[in-house]
């Protein structure tokens, strides 16, 4: 998209850009009304995102420029948002015949060539919606992609951000997730297997209706995406993360609806695709501007295709998970594409072909079925099972034809796969890649298993034996061994930790490491409710902490005792009540999120402790003890057995 000319636009600029953005709406009304489009031929294609991770540690490496310079002959490899993030883009193919299988051998050639020249960084790809052993600290801004383009975006959207606590991610699963963060790179921990299916301008309103229709069954069944920074969230977490990470609304006492710049979409199409573009100008500021150098209308008077460029410079900042596309083919003609952005990436190649095949042939087979998907279903339930899907994954339970509730499960098998294969043959694809693909889709359905429902249940086991960030950094090592193999997750066993090779904690910080399950207590409460909440919890270390959550004070298992001793609790000599203020350490030793477990080691041996209180901006986050030492030192000698 010329990424070293997109900029945050100033006043002036912004005026000439939407000057130029309304001329590409009339130039794109006008080739739709005079049949400028390619109708004859339809083409797939599709764009598979990636993360980097070091070889040994299996954490996000911010090598993707180095990792490109190797890769300066394939124009088919570009950067991402984050410095751990690669895209590859597959050859638009017709679809009919080997089409599906060709897109499966070019993303395996793809890879093999990425994975060469990662390797040669000391790095290694990862195929997954969101990296098992991403941190919160990986998404800083030193971590953006040096790239213009980039810069502008994260510049654009915080200066409409209005909320002083900077971006927040509020998400709950098995577990809980409600952090802020003052950049909305927060996007990058999304990586995504993007499809793209050709329609003709007359069929652009069916079809899309039927991919929004479509969402949810598609997205239950690829989940892949369920653990965020060690927690076991949403089994596809990446669509809620990634509409909170652009969220610039601010709360209002009043009830005024406003639609997230990520965002489903807000009702049916009706009558033509100019129903989302012109939505989207309406609903949404300009974010980025662009040097426009053509005139599209002057273009549209001389019988020239224009490439409409700030449509799709505004088009790229509004992100609908089905989105409408603008493209010119190889033969001069101009097309229409349905963006299909809900598949994670991973969690094997074959996984990601199924997915895509399984939604094509939807697409395909439920509009050869239904003349109009409106008549079926009401754009509320579809929402709705979105959601659902988002949430539960492959245990939703959906609203379907007729109000009637199925399960995920049950309408893939007894309805889905069917319209699917349907689909696929009217395309003329060959039979055996047909049954190739979708009996990965059957298999999931029938033994209850994809990507999300393998993660969290591997990383509860795991979490039994191991701590976090093992566990985390086993599933990654699983991943990196399996994804370009035959057998799809639904095939794959419970991993444990005997399967990670290796284990190297070297550079992890305190706050992958530390307990943030705090029992604490406030400097006014009993030093008897102490005793007992010690006893009660098998607790050393009590952390005492004010109403804001700032750390007052320590009272230790050591301190108790020597109290109780010189006091004579069972004599019943304690008549004057004595507090935790009486008895706390006022001024503990603490580290910060940011400390490595060997400095805070090291602290601990040398001052002679047996804990260190974490501590970000006075505000208590977690502790370490020495026990949480002790058990990885165990794990690292058991595995020199």
């Amino acid at each position: 998209m010329g990424e070293e000319r997109v900029n945050v636009p100033t006043t002036d600029s912004r005026s000439a850009f939407t000057h130029h953005l309304l001329q590409d709406v009339q130039a794109l009304e006008y080739m739709l009304k005079h049949d400028w489009f390619e109708t004859d031929t339809i083409r797939i294609g599709a764009e598979q995102e990636l993360c980097l991770v070091d070889k040994k540690t299996l954490k996000p490496t911010p090598k993707n420029m180095a990792v490109l310079k190797r890769l300066k002959e394939y124009p088919w490899v570009t950067t991402e948002i984050a410095r751990f993030n690669l895209e590859c883009n597959f050859t638009p193919q017709v679809f009919t015949g080997d089409a599906l299988r060709k897109m499966e051998q070019e993303n395996m050639y793809q890879l093999g060539i990425v994975k060469e020249a990662a390797k040669a960084s000391n790095a290694q790809i990862v195929l997954t919606g969101i990296l098992p052993t991403l941190r919160k600290f990986d998404l800083s801004l030193e971590n953006l992609t040096p790239k213009p383009r980039y810069l502008a975006l994260i510049e654009a959207i915080k200066a409409q951000q209005k909320n002083e606590r900077g971006f927040e991610l509020n998400l709950h699963g098995i577990d809980e997730l409600h952090i802020h963060h003052d950049s909305p790179l927060l996007e990058a921990c999304n990586t995504s297997y993007q499809v793209h299916l050709q329609v003709t301008p007359k069929t652009f309103v069916p079809m899309y209706n039927i991919a929004q229709a479509v969402a949810a069954p598609i997205l239950a069944m690829a989940a892949n995406s369920p653990l965020v920074f060690g927690k076991r969230l949403w089994h596809e977490s990446r669509i809620a993360l990634f509409q909170q990470s652009l969220d610039v609304r601010t709360s209002k006492e009043h009830m005024r609806t406003s639609e997230p710049r990520v965002s489903f979409g807000t009702q049916w199409l009706d009558k033509s695709i100019m129903e989302i573009y012109k939505e989207d100008i309406a609903r949404f500021r300009v974010l980025l501007g662009s040097e426009i150098d053509e005139d599209s209308l002057e273009m549209i008077g001389q019988r020239k295709v224009p490439k409409l460029r700030a449509l799709q410079v505004h088009n790229g900042t509004v992100y609908r998970w089905n989105r409408p596309c603008y493209g010119i083919s190889d033969n001069g003609m101009p097309h229409l594409r349905i963006e299909n952005r809900v598949l994670p990436s991973g969690p094997t190649v074959l996984d990601q072909m199924a997915n895509a095949a399984f939604w094509l042939g939807l697409m395909i087979g439920m509009a050869h079925e239904f003349k109009d998907i409106r008549e079926h279903l009401s754009f509320a339930d579809v929402k709705d099972n979105f959601s659902k899907a988002a949430k539960f994954g492959i245990d939703s339970q959906f609203t379907w034809f007729g109000n009637r509730k199925v399960t995920c499960r049950e309408l893939v098998l007894q309805e889905l796969i069917p319209l699917a294969y349907n689909g696929l043959v009217l395309q003329g694809i060959d039979k055996p890649d047909i049954e190739r693909y979708l009996s990965v889709i059957q298999g999931r359905a029938e033994v209850h298993q994809n990507g999300a429902r393998w993660l969290l249940k591997s990383f509860t086991q795991l979490t039994e034996r191991v701590n976090r960030d093992e566990a985390v950094t086993i599933l990654t090592s699983e991943m990196v061994k399996c994804q370009m193999e035959q057998d799809p997750v639904h095939k794959w066993s419970i991993p444990s930790e005997e399967d990670l090779k290796q284990y190297r904690p070297v550079g992890l910080r305190v706050e992958e490491f530390m307990e943030t399950d705090l029992f604490t207590v406030r400097e006014s409460d009993l030093l008897e409710l102490v005793g007992d909440l010690m006893d009660w919890r098998k607790l050393r270390y009590l952390p005492v902490e004010d109403e804001n959550g700032h750390l007052c004070g320590l009272i230790t298992t050591r301190k108790l005792l020597r109290y109780y001793i010189k006091r004579g609790r069972i004599n019943n000599e304690m008549n004057d009540y004595k507090t935790v203020g009486d008895l706390m350490i006022s001024a503990p030793t603490t580290v910060s999120p940011q400390t490595t477990i060997k400095e805070a080691m090291h602290t601990m041996r040398g001052c002679k402790l047996g804990c260190l209180p974490v501590v970000k901006d006075n505000e208590l986050v977690g502790i370490i003890t020495e026990m949480d030492f002790l058990r990885v030192a165990g794990r690292l000698i058991e595995r020199l057995k």
